[in-house]
């Protein structure tokens, strides 16, 4: 590879990047011309991925595009263990068919990303089962226990009296194994991850071998602005979001974080994001930068056909504020309680929720909050029913 090819590609995986250890060294491997094994691990610890996955995700696109040989892990195995990064306590163990569902979710999910047909999956419980306790001791004793206890997350449990599993202490060993398995030349992974990777940089060396070059991402913040993307948190937008949904999701996002999405999330060139920039410095409305970045990433998770709908749909809402075409029509035979209606839609996990939200206001009857959970909706009444931002409902 000449010297201005491997400056364009360097260019290209720079993009969004926390830290990239060592760049000299991924420059010497990518002279050689040779398709180099990149690697991203998951464990299968959740059945959904969100945008915050999606980062690492596109990262590791942007390697495929290059050409690079791309081996995406789940690890089937180290889950059974559960990963120490950022616990204050031992993580619980999932059950095998728990991680084997996930597996199956996240190989699907994945393809919204990837080129499926470019893209090896592996399990890393192909050479992590057939282990002998002899193996383990052997590859523990590669590893010393004041480099284990100098993680951070280590050293506050340790000092705050909390308990650590011996099993914990595998992990890291058990994933830098899984590059020594792989002969991989480059590592991704999120920057919670960076001590696992430097570790595994550190087994391969013990294993003599070439150490893996680490490109770690920085950690999404969710739609609230402040904590990191979490299904728990309840601030993400999953892969398999319907495009409204999705859209709908990425409207809300604060205004100080359209520039940091577009950079880690879409497929607009760096020229036209620096431009984004200037506008929003010049005055310009951040909804309608906000627009062209909901488009541009549910056109590449869905279709841009898909977006364009998902656009003209969120306007019709929230512009126009209009019911949405496709709003579902609920008949009735007799009187019933607007309770009793919403939960028949199927939409609500309980009556407490619904309560919650006429509470909050959150209900209205033609545009007007409904304060009475009991009120009474009777046949061949014209009412339309909206709950929250984006569920309507017509009454015939």
């Amino acid at each position: 590879m000449t010297e201005k090819e491997v400056t364009r590609s360097l260019q290209i995986i720079r993009r969004g990047v926390d830290s990239l250890i060592h760049e000299e060294e991924l420059r010497a491997k990518l002279k050689t011309g040779k398709p180099l094994i990149v690697k991203l691990g998951a464990d299968p610890s959740a059945a959904d991925i969100h945008l915050g996955h999606v980062v690492v995700l596109k990262k590791l696109r942007d390697f495929q595009d290059l050409g690079h040989d791309i081996r995406f892990l789940i690890g089937d195995f180290t889950a059974t263990i559960g990963d120490p990064s950022g616990r204050s306590k031992t993580r619980p163990a999932l059950s095998r068919q728990q991680i084997s569902e996930n597996a199956k979710t996240y190989q699907k999910q994945i393809y919204k990303i990837l080129n499926p047909q470019q893209t090896s999956i592996q399990f890393n419980s192909h050479w992590s089962n057939p282990l002998s306790l002899r193996d383990a001791l052997e590859m523990a004793g590669k590893v010393t226990v004041a480099r284990i206890i100098e993680r951070d997350d280590f050293m506050k449990r340790y000092k705050a009296g909390k308990p650590i599993s011996l099993s914990e202490f595998f992990y890291p060993i058990l994933q830098g194994f899984d590059s020594v398995m792989m002969k991989a030349d480059v590592e991704l992974g999120g920057s919670d991850q960076t001590f696992n990777l430097l570790f595994a940089r550190e087994l391969m060396k013990a294993y003599a071998m070439p150490s893996e070059v680490i490109i770690t991402m920085p950690l999404l913040e969710g739609l609230d602005g402040v904590n990191k993307m979490s299904k728990s948190l309840g601030n993400y937008v999953g892969v398999f979001d319907e495009p409204n949904n999705m859209f709908g999701k990425i409207m809300s996002l604060p205004d100080s974080l359209i520039l940091r999405y577009c950079q880690l999330l879409s497929n607009f060139p760096m020229a036209k994001i620096k431009d984004m920039q200037l506008a929003l410095e010049q005055g310009e409305n951040p909804r309608t930068l906000k627009i062209s970045l909901a488009k541009n990433i549910v056109s590449m998770l869905h279709h841009p056909k898909a977006a364009s709908l998902a656009e003209e749909q969120f306007i019709r809402i929230f512009s126009k504020r209009e019911m949405p075409l496709d709003t579902p029509s609920i008949s009735l035979e007799a009187e019933t309680t607007l309770l009793d209606v919403l939960m028949n839609t199927k939409d609500f996990s309980s009556k407490s929720e619904i309560r919650r939200l006429i509470h909050a206001k959150a209900v209205k009857i033609n545009s007007q909050p409904v304060a009475d959970e009991k009120q009474l909706l009777k046949p061949g009444q014209s009412l339309q029913i909206k709950v929250g931002k984006r569920r309507f409902y017509k009454i015939l």
